[in-house]
């Protein structure tokens, strides 16, 4: 299932040479969205896929490494998410990543965040009422607001006259707040989100905190996460709020299913967990996703500082080609994961030109900015080995090329 890239996809460098980035694992017929469904989006197969954002990689060691003794073990009955080894792991990450103790008596378990979106949006807005987004904006938050039927409202990321604009809304419920902000990877420091917490109780407005790119921020930022906020003294207070999270998106293994949440208010975490064990049906989780949850925090700090590291040297190697062929881009790196998120406004190309050349000549796939309401950008995902994104970006410069002839 391993391979080395072609040499002329580009030289492997490897920064880390404890763990192997560099050698490509095939994909293909494993059943992978990004790789084996990119016709779904895109309309042709075969393409180079820079799309879904998962990684390429293997997940850590330490990882696979408990997941075979889990399979050794050969019984998968039922099992349950309420017991010492879970709960532990995730109250030691926060205390070891984030300098944050978090009251495990307020943990939740959902199959997957946005599954735990949709349960919170149920229980604290009705149809027809506001809920209030940063864009661009995610494409599944957009597909869950509206799909309930509730009003999705946008205000530009970092606006914080916007926000409280539509915040005072008298039918605006919930803010969903993407932190660190997908796509842009932006990542909200702490007085930004004091005063969002200080906004939202000042106007009633639950807050549902999406984390899962919580752990992908990139040196000279740091993530301060909402329970903090919420939970220091002479914050904001208790106002309706939760945290909504998964190490899936770290370590790479969103297939296993799995995400928990921090809910602040007592009965609004007894009714999310009656709904989820009755009307959902979800009263046991899946045991390999609580068995890779619990291996990643305890065991595989040093594994996701790596990759971390690694996608960031991917970021930088886009930086420099970019900015080489295109000087007035002047783009960098996100503060936050390995999305490049790229304004290509300045050089006035068409979104749509643009993604035929990148197809049909160039025969990569990268999700155009209209997906998350901004027409004008590209986000490339380069969570993979340097050569591949070393292609993605050198097929990018060339498909610019092409249409701006």
């Amino acid at each position: 299932m391993s391979e080395r890239v072609p040499r002329e996809w580009g030289t492997p460098v490897s920064e880390t040479p404890q763990y192997d980035f560099d050698t490509v694992v095939d994909r293909r017929g494993t059943w992978c969205v990004q790789w084996d469904d990119v016709a779904d989006r895109f309309g042709v197969d075969g393409l180079l896929p820079f799309t879904i954002s998962d990684m390429d990689f293997t997940t850590a060691p330490e990882v696979l490494a408990a997941l075979r003794t889990r399979l050794d073990h050969g019984v998968l009955g039922y099992t349950t998410w309420q017991q010492d080894d879970f709960l532990s792991a995730v109250a030691h990450w926060y205390e070891t990543r984030y300098g944050t103790a978090i009251d495990t008596g307020r943990l939740v378990y959902g199959p997957s965040v946005l599954s735990q979106l949709s349960q919170l949006l149920q229980m604290w807005t009705a149809e027809g009422e506001g809920v209030v987004v940063h864009t661009p904006t995610y494409d599944g938050f957009r597909k869950a607001v509206l799909g309930l039927g509730r009003e999705l409202r946008g205000v530009p990321v970092g606006d914080m006259g916007a926000l409280e604009r539509e915040l005072a809304r008298d039918d605006a419920k919930v803010l969903v707040l993407c932190s660190p902000h997908n796509p842009t990877g932006r990542v909200w420091t702490e007085g930004e989100l004091r005063e969002t917490a200080a906004l939202a109780r000042r106007h009633g407005v639950a807050v549902i905190s999406d984390e899962i790119h919580a752990d992908f921020v990139h040196d000279g930022y740091t993530h301060v996460p909402y329970a903090r906020v919420m939970g220091e003294e002479g914050g904001p207070g208790d106002g309706r709020w939760a945290v909504i999270t998964s190490a899936s998106k770290s370590f790479n293994f969103p297939a296993l299913t799995g995400s928990y949440g921090i809910i602040g208010d007592p009965a609004d975490r007894a009714e999310y967990l009656r709904r989820m064990e009755t009307a959902e049906g979800l009263a046991s989780p899946a045991v390999l996703s609580l068995t890779a949850h619990i291996a990643a925090y305890r065991e595989g700090g040093a594994w996701l500082d790596a990759v971390r590291a690694y996608t960031a040297g991917n970021l930088a190697l886009v930086e420099e080609r970019l900015n080489a062929a295109f000087p007035g881009l002047g783009w960098k790196p996100p503060q936050a994961g390995y999305l490049a998120w790229i304004d290509l406004r300045p050089l006035g190309v068409d979104e749509e030109a643009l993604q035929r050349v990148l197809i049909e000549r160039e025969r990569v796939a990268i999700m155009p900015g209209s997906v998350y309401g901004a027409p004008g950008f590209l986000r490339l995902n380069v969570g993979c080995a340097r050569s591949k994104a070393g292609a993605g970006v050198s097929a990018l410069v060339r498909g610019l090329g092409a249409v701006r002839a």
